[in-house]
């Protein structure tokens, strides 16, 4: 055996949780992403999705894909850099330009690759990256292929982060990566005393809104528009794969940062484009977001009723205050448990425990669509008490 694979075959952490019958990655679903899904043929109660807006199975949004397949076929087989645009990859970031209210965006074949090609591209050897220390994975890697020094602050901790910035020269380059809702946790930015200790440093604002687009904001337009503070944010980030309905992700400032980016980041320039079918969804996604405020108004319903009654019931949410809402088990075993006890009484969620988190940390990510019904927020929350307390995690 080779080094190599003698290396990995020591690695037997899911084969052990399988053989304890608590595994819970990888789940087969047999349906489309809808607030009830298939699995082995049986219904479930989805509360462990990103469609926000609960529009990955809506007829003018299929109907979009459709007709981009037929004019374009289905793939682009190049890179944007090269033979992989499309008019329809420009409609869709002059649309996405004027939703986020920034100058020019810039679209990625994911969110992933955003963040790892922009965080990557803008900073040199002498500035400095400022991360909270709860930011998604997709930005903690970028800034690792910086060449510039990452410094991580606590979480949602503005004077944390002043304390950092003033310790650097006032000549170098500052660049703070934030969530703007934080996938995990289901908090906000504090954006209006991050945008006061950044002007104070003359440091620059990236702000990650892949949970935010289609939750915050004027129209779904994210945190920036949501605190009115759009023109402080120097660029924002979004994702097509969540209330969007697709698959892809965008960034958005500024002329000249825009036109920089386009020629030096790697992951749009050594990548494949977006499919049409991904664009022309993502078009059609906005376009039920903006003529139909209501689905943001019930999602924001639905999210505040199952927060008070999950604290009712006994739960620790955290600082959850969105449709996001974190049950904090903090223990990997009883998490893992309850996961798997769920499924089986017919409600999916999703289990996040360490090395994702800390042990003390580890949780049931519980998340809404505008698509749920209160009867099923009502059984969801029901069965999770019940399992809950029959594991002694209420007590």
């Amino acid at each position: 055996m080779r080094i190599l694979q003698e290396r990995l075959s020591k690695y037997d952490a899911p084969q052990k949780a399988m053989e304890a019958g608590i595994y819970p990655y990888f789940r087969e679903i047999e349906s489309d992403q809808d607030t009830v899904v298939k699995i082995k043929g049986k219904d479930v109660l989805m509360f462990g999705s990103n469609s926000y807006l609960g529009l990955t199975n809506h007829p003018k949004i299929k109907e979009a894909a459709k007709k981009a397949v037929d004019k374009y076929g289905t793939g682009c087989a190049g890179s944007r850099f090269l033979n992989g645009t499309l008019d329809i990859h420009i409609e869709l970031e002059e649309r996405l330009a004027d939703l986020v209210g920034k100058d020019k965006t810039l679209c990625y074949s994911t969110g992933f690759q955003v963040n790892l090609g922009v965080v990557s591209v803008l900073t040199g050897r002498r500035d400095h990256i400022f991360l909270d220390e709860l930011d998604h994975a997709s930005i903690i890697e970028g800034s690792r292929l910086s060449f510039s020094k990452v410094l991580k602050y606590a979480h949602n901790d503005m004077h944390a982060l002043e304390t950092k910035l003033k310790r650097c020269a006032p000549e170098t380059l500052k660049l703070i990566v934030t969530d703007g809702i934080f996938s995990m946790e289901g908090d906000i930015v504090k954006l209006p005393e991050l945008v006061r200790v950044a002007e104070k440093y003359n440091a620059t604002i990236m702000i990650d809104d892949a949970h935010s687009i289609g939750v915050l904001g004027k129209n779904g337009s994210g945190t920036s528009s949501h605190f009115g503070l759009t023109d402080k944010v120097d660029l924002i980030m979004g994702t097509f794969s969540k209330s969007l309905a697709s698959l892809g992700g965008f960034i958005a400032s500024d002329k000249d940062t825009i036109n920089y980016i386009k020629h030096n980041s790697r992951t749009l320039i050594f990548s494949a484009s977006m499919t049409p079918a991904s664009a022309a969804s993502v078009l059609a996604a906005i376009d039920i977001m903006v003529s139909e405020p209501e689905r943001i108004t019930h999602l924001w319903s639905i999210a505040n009723y199952a927060l008070k009654a999950f604290k009712e019931a006994g739960f620790d949410t955290g600082r959850s205050e969105t449709p996001i809402i974190p049950l904090f088990i903090r223990d990997d075993i009883k998490a893992l448990l309850l996961t798997q006890a769920l499924l089986a009484d017919g409600v999916f969620v999703n289990p996040i425990v360490s090395p994702a988190v800390p042990k003390e940390d580890c949780l049931i990510r519980y998340s809404l669509m505008a698509t749920h019904t209160k009867d099923q927020v009502d059984i969801s929350i029901e069965k999770i008490t019940k399992a809950a307390k029959a594991l002694d995690i209420l007590g």
